[in-house]
C-alpha cells in the first residue's frame, strides 16, 4: 500500500483510542472542561451505564458562537497558546484532543450560553455544521449519545451497563471529592443516584463525610503542612482503618486527580512502619505546587505527571505523613500538627501557620520521661551507663507519685494503671473510660522506636558480652555476616567470623542486653537475606536499616506472662505517651484499644 495521508475522521478515531476506553473516560473530560469553564454546579446524565447517553451541564463561562464552531476541531483550545505554556499548565484541559475525539466515535451535540448573551447557540458535532440559535441559561452542556456506534468493534468490547455505571459513578466520586467548592448532581436512567451541595472552605470535610463515610472521617488525622514551596492537605486514614484493597487512596494534584507512582510510593514508604502486612492505607490528599515544576503532558489520559525534582516532592510527602501519622493518638509530642479529623481545623484556612515537625521524633525538654537505666529495669533489661546518658534524667519515684494520685486533674491520654490481665495486658482508667494495653505489642514499639533515635543521633549503643555467643551457621550465613560486619556493628551487633560456619557475637545493643543474642542475630541474618532478595535498588539504606531494627526491636520488649508492678505498668503507660506511632506494634497490630463512657454505659444498657 503506497502511503497517504489520513484523514481528520480516522486521525480523531486513532486519537479516541488512547483517550477514550470506555463511558467513564469521555465523563472525564466533560467533566474537566466544565472545571475548566468556571463550573460552581455540575449536572450529570446517565443512561444504560453512558452507551446510550451521557449529558454534563454546567454553569460556567459557556462559549460564543464562533468559539463552538472551533471547539468540535482537532487541536484547537483556548488553554495554551505557545509551547512556553505547556511549562505552566494550571488548567485540568489543554490539548484540544477530547471534544473531536469524542465526536469521532459518538453523536455529540453541544448547546451553551454566555453569561451576557440573549440566548445560546448549538452545534450538532459534524465537520460542516454550523451553531444555530437555541434557548440556554449561561453555561454549556453536553450530549453524548450512541457511544462508539461507529466503532462496533470498540462497542463489543464495553462490559455490562452495571459495570461500566459503577466506573462512572466512582469518577464522579473522585472529581467530587477534588472539588467540594462545586455542587455535583448524578442521575442514571432518570434516577437520583448523587446529589453533593457546593461547600465553603470552613465545611470542606463534610464532603469527605459524603463520600467517604463518617467512619472514615472519625478514623483520620487531617493534615496540612507546607515546606520547600510544597502544600500538602487533606485526610490521613489511621492504619486502624486500613483496607484489604487501594480502593479509598485519592491523590490531587494542584486540584488534578493523578495516580502517579512517585506520590503512591512516598505515602507508602510513610505508612510502611505502622501498617499491617498485606494492608492498604486510605487517604484523601490534596498537593499543591508551581505548575512549573511539574509536567502534567505526560499521558493522555493526564492521570501520570512528571515532578521536575521528583526526590523533593517524594521527601516532603513521606515525612510530612510519617511524622503527621507519628504524632496522632496516644503520643503526646511537642508538635500537634495532624489531629483527629473531628476536631481540626479547617483544611483551607489561609490563616494557618506553617507547622513545624522539628525534632518530632524526640520528647520535649519538659517531658517526664523515665531514665533509660530506670525503664530498663523495669522490663527486665540490664542497664547500661553510656546508654543512659542519652536520655533524661529524673527522680525514681515519677511513676509511684503517679500512681498515688488517680484521680488528678491533669489525667494523662492513656489514664493511669489499674491491674494486669492475665500477664498479657495492662488495664487503665482514663479521662474517657477504660484503656487496654497489649504490654508486648506497646513495649516493643517503645524498644524499636529508641532504636531508631539511637541509630539516626549516633549510632545504637552496645553492651559487650561478658562471654561471648558461638553460632553454628551455614556457610552462606557466615558468607554474609562477614560482608555485613560493618552494616552488624551500626546495629549494635560485634560478630566475628571464626569459621567456615562458624560465628562468634561479641556484643548487643544495650537495649536489648538481656534477649537472646543467638535469636536475635539468626532473625537479622534472615532479614538481611531477605531483604537483599526482595529491596529494590531505589530503596535507602536506612530503609533496610528500619527494617532491622524492627526485628530487634522484638526481642528487646516485655514478654508475655511478665508480671508487673502497677509502678511498671504505670511507667509503661507514660512511656507509650512519648513514642511516635505507638498506636501500632512494628508489625502493623493496634497497641491500645479505648471504651469510653458511653461504650460502658450500653455494655450494661445503662440509660435505656
Amino acid at each position: 500500500m503506497p502511503i497517504q495521508r489520513l484523514s481528520a475522521q480516522l486521525v480523531n478515531q486513532i486519537a479516541a483510542g488512547e483517550i477514550i476506553e470506555r463511558p467513564a473516560s469521555v465523563l472525564k473530560e466533560l467533566l474537566e472542561n466544565a472545571l475548566d469553564a468556571g463550573a460552581s454546579a455540575i449536572q450529570v446524565d446517565i443512561e444504560a451505564g453512558g452507551k446510550r447517553l451521557i449529558r454534563v451541564r454546567d454553569d460556567g463561562v459557556g462559549m460564543p458562537a464562533d468559539d463552538l464552531a472551533l471547539a468540535v476541531q482537532s487541536h484547537a483550545t483556548s488553554k495554551i497558546a505557545a509551547l512556553d505554556d505547556l511549562d505552566h499548565i494550571a488548567t485540568l484541559g489543554f490539548r484540544g484532543e477530547a471534544l473531536p475525539s469524542i465526536a469521532s466515535v459518538a453523536s455529540v451535540r453541544i448547546t451553551t450560553c454566555t453569561r451576557d448573551a440573549a440566548h445560546g447557540h448549538t452545534l450538532l458535532a459534524t465537520t460542516d455544521a454550523q451553531p444555530a440559535p437555541a434557548p440556554h441559561p449561561a453555561g454549556t452542556s453536553v450530549e453524548v449519545r450512541d457511544l462508539f456506534h461507529q466503532v462496533p468493534a470498540r462497542r463489543k468490547f464495553l462490559r455490562t451497563e452495571r459495570t461500566e455505571f459503577r466506573h462512572i459513578q466512582e469518577l464522579v466520586r473522585r472529581v467530587a471529592l477534588g472539588r467540594p467548592e462545586v455542587a455535583f448532581r448524578l442521575t442514571h436512567n432518570h434516577r437520583d443516584i448523587m446529589q453533593l451541595a457546593a461547600l465553603s472552605p470552613d465545611h470542606a470535610q463534610q464532603r469527605v463525610a459524603d463520600l467517604m463515610g463518617t467512619a472514615f472521617l472519625s478514623a483520620s488525622l487531617q493534615l496540612d503542612t507546607q515546606a520547600a514551596g510544597m502544600r500538602l492537605q487533606g485526610w490521613l486514614g489511621l492504619p486502624t482503618a486500613s483496607r484489604g484493597q487501594p480502593d479509598l487512596q485519592y491523590v490531587y494534584l494542584n486540584g488534578r486527580m493523578i495516580r502517579d507512582r512517585l506520590v503512591t510510593q512516598a505515602l507508602r514508604r510513610a505508612y510502611a512502619d505502622v501498617l499491617f502486612k498485606d494492608r492498604y492505607p486510605t487517604y484523601v490528599l490534596h498537593l499543591q505546587l508551581d505548575p512549573a515544576q511539574v509536567d502534567v503532558n505526560v499521558h493522555p489520559t493526564k492521570h501520570e505527571v512528571r515532578f521536575r525534582d521528583g526526590g523533593l516532592v517524594f521527601d516532603f510527602i513521606q515525612r510530612q505523613v510519617a511524622r503527621a501519622l507519628a504524632e496522632g493518638g496516644a503520643y503526646q509530642g511537642e508538635s500537634d500538627n495532624a489531629q483527629r479529623a473531628g476536631q481540626a481545623e479547617p483544611m483551607n484556612t489561609p490563616s494557618q501557620p506553617m507547622p513545624s515537625y522539628a525534632n518530632a521524633a524526640a520528647p520535649s525538654a519538659g517531658t517526664t520521661a523515665l531514665p533509660l537505666a530506670q525503664a530498663q529495669a523495669l522490663y527486665g533489661v540490664t542497664p547500661n551507663p553510656a546508654a543512659t546518658n542519652r536520655y533524661h534524667t529524673e527522680s525514681a519515684d515519677v511513676a509511684a507519685s503517679l500512681v498515688s494520685e488517680p484521680n488528678n486533674a491533669q489525667t494523662p491520654r492513656l489514664g493511669h494503671a489499674i491491674g494486669q490481665i492475665h500477664g498479657l495486658f495492662v488495664l487503665a482508667q482514663s479521662a474517657q473510660g477504660l484503656i487496654l494495653v497489649d504490654m508486648h505489642a506497646a513495649h516493643e514499639r517503645i524498644v524499636y522506636e529508641r532504636l531508631k533515635r539511637q541509630y539516626a543521633e549516633q549510632g545504637v549503643a552496645t553492651q559487650p558480652l561478658l562471654v561471648p555467643i558461638g553460632l553454628a551457621v551455614s556457610p552462606a550465613e557466615a558468607d554474609l555476616a562477614e560482608d555485613q560486619q560493618a552494616l552488624l556493628a551500626q546495629l549494635g551487633l560485634e560478630v566475628d567470623r571464626i569459621g567456615p560456619e562458624q560465628l562468634r557475637l561479641r556484643a548487643l545493643p544495650a537495649l536489648l542486653a538481656s534477649a537472646d543474642g543467638e535469636a536475635v542475630l539468626r532473625d537479622v541474618l534472615a532479614d538481611l537475606r531477605a531483604n537483599t532478595a526482595s529491596h529494590s535498588a531505589g530503596d535507602t539504606i536506612n530503609t533496610r536499616m528500619t527494617t532491622l531494627l524492627s526485628t530487634m526491636g522484638c526481642h528487646g520488649s516485655v514478654r508475655a506472662n511478665r508480671t508487673l508492678t502497677l509502678a511498671e505498668q504505670e511507667g509503661l503507660l507514660r512511656d507509650m505517651e512519648r513514642t511516635p506511632n505507638i498506636d501500632q506494634c512494628n508489625h502493623g497490630r493496634p497497641t491500645w484499644v479505648e471504651l469510653d463512657r458511653r461504650a460502658l454505659d450500653r455494655l450494661f444498657l445503662r440509660g435505656q
